[in-house]
């Protein structure tokens, strides 16, 4: 099993200096090897893979870049390696035919926030420091946290927010499972109320965004009004850059405290499969949808049940959680996203809005004695997650894309 640490470093001036040259070392081998491609691209010739160039990059080394000797060697290597699964990304999602941009790899610069190199090789990580090759020792924020026993395959060092960090990559034995049990929980997520549960349960939205928001516009006003290329234009950048971090802090740490809470006391995890590309596609809805961070949550849902061997269970993109009654399974077609009461037309249940859709959703699971073979199977990208119809009994009109209950 394949795990990542990631833990903030307590660095000096000359060791900050030192991991700068290295990410400049990174960068600079990084976008030298993009122009070799795109030239090669551009006059259809073959693309030199990251052996090729590592060949060629050696050779410079000795008359025009000696400053490259200063840093590890794996810091290129390992960004024309990134520069070649760049390039195979590009090319399989030309295959595939997706929408939109398809992906083609872009120069690196020196002014984003986010900085970053990768090593490998002797490496030793101990409770209170690591080291790394040609840097030395660099000193953990946080001790005993990143295994000593274990094989290390790789090290990411990266910056952001005026902050460092570094993520080891280990080989660990599989983790100790949580006990099974026999929970199965429908959860319905929203931007008011973050996840309504089938059993009652609500995690309300955090709002890192929202929260922060007059001090996010005032922190941008002040970096744009300074001078370009001022040391005060650099200052509020990194004010910014902070506040930024702060923000997603929040929602993060919020989204990991209760996934592993859900995880934790059920079995079987239903959730609806949300396209939430299309759904920021409103633009009244899109800030408030991005601040919930809806994907985020399925994705810790996703990997958290893989560790633990739980069930993740996905409905169909369309079905009617909403506007279908949990009582008599009767659908309600006039429902306005005002309605938070759900009032059943034909058996008179009143309930929560979200609460009803969550039901719904457990339901797909319970409905049958035989459970998910009665809904249908599918196939996803992770083990332990199922992608289900919502019934048997219920088809699926594509001209009005709505479901069609048969009895």
């Amino acid at each position: 099993m394949f795990r990542a640490y990631k833990v903030q470093l307590d660095v000096n001036n000359k060791q900050e200096t030192l991991l700068l040259q290295h990410v400049g070392c990174a960068r600079w081998a990084y976008n030298w090897a993009l122009v070799k491609k795109k030239e090669a691209f551009d006059k259809k010739e073959k693309i030199p893979n990251h052996f090729d160039l590592h060949k060629i990059l050696n050779k410079l080394k000795l008359s025009e870049i000696p400053w490259m000797y200063n840093s590890s060697k794996c810091a290129p290597q390992k960004a024309l390696q990134d520069c070649d699964n760049a390039f195979q990304n590009f090319f399989r999602n030309c295959k595939k035919n997706v929408k939109g941009k398809k992906g083609f790899p872009k120069f690196k610069s020196k002014k984003n926030e986010k900085q970053s190199f990768r090593l490998e090789g002797c490496i030793t990580v101990k409770s209170d420091y690591i080291k790394l090759p040609r840097i030395g020792k660099l000193k953990l924020a946080e001790k005993d946290y990143i295994p000593t026993d274990c094989k290390i395959l790789s090290v990411t060092v990266s910056k952001r927010a005026g902050k460092w960090f570094v993520s080891v990559q280990v080989e660990t034995p599989d983790r100790e499972q949580l006990a099974t049990n026999n929970n199965v929980i429908g959860i319905d997520l929203g931007i008011k109320t973050l996840a309504t549960c089938s059993d009652g349960t609500t995690y309300e939205n955090p709002k890192a965004l929202k929260n922060n928001l007059k001090r996010l516009k005032r922190k941008q006003r002040q970096f744009s009004k300074k001078k370009k290329g001022s040391k005060n234009k650099e200052k509020a950048k990194r004010k910014l850059a902070k506040l930024h971090y702060h923000i997603s802090n929040i929602r993060k740490d919020y989204l990991h405290k209760i996934t592993s809470k859900i995880i934790n006391e059920n079995q079987v995890i239903v959730l609806e499969d949300l396209k939430v590309s299309n759904m920021l596609k409103n633009h009244k809805l899109a800030q408030a949808i991005s601040d919930v961070g809806l994907y985020e949550f399925r994705r810790q849902i996703e990997y958290k049940a893989k560790w633990n061997k739980r069930e993740v269970i996905f409905a169909d993109t369309f079905y009617p959680s909403s506007k279908l009654c949990s009582c008599c399974k009767n659908i309600k077609k006039a429902l306005n996203l005002s309605d938070r009461i759900y009032k059943c037309d034909n058996c008179g249940l009143e309930i929560e809005r979200d609460l009803n859709a969550s039901l719904n959703l457990k339901q797909i699971y319970t409905g049958s004695s035989s459970g998910i073979q009665a809904c249908g199977d599918g196939s996803s990208s992770l083990s332990g997650t199922t992608l289900v119809s919502p019934s048997m009994k219920q088809e699926f009109n594509k001209k009005s894309r709505e479901y069609i209950l048969k009895v």
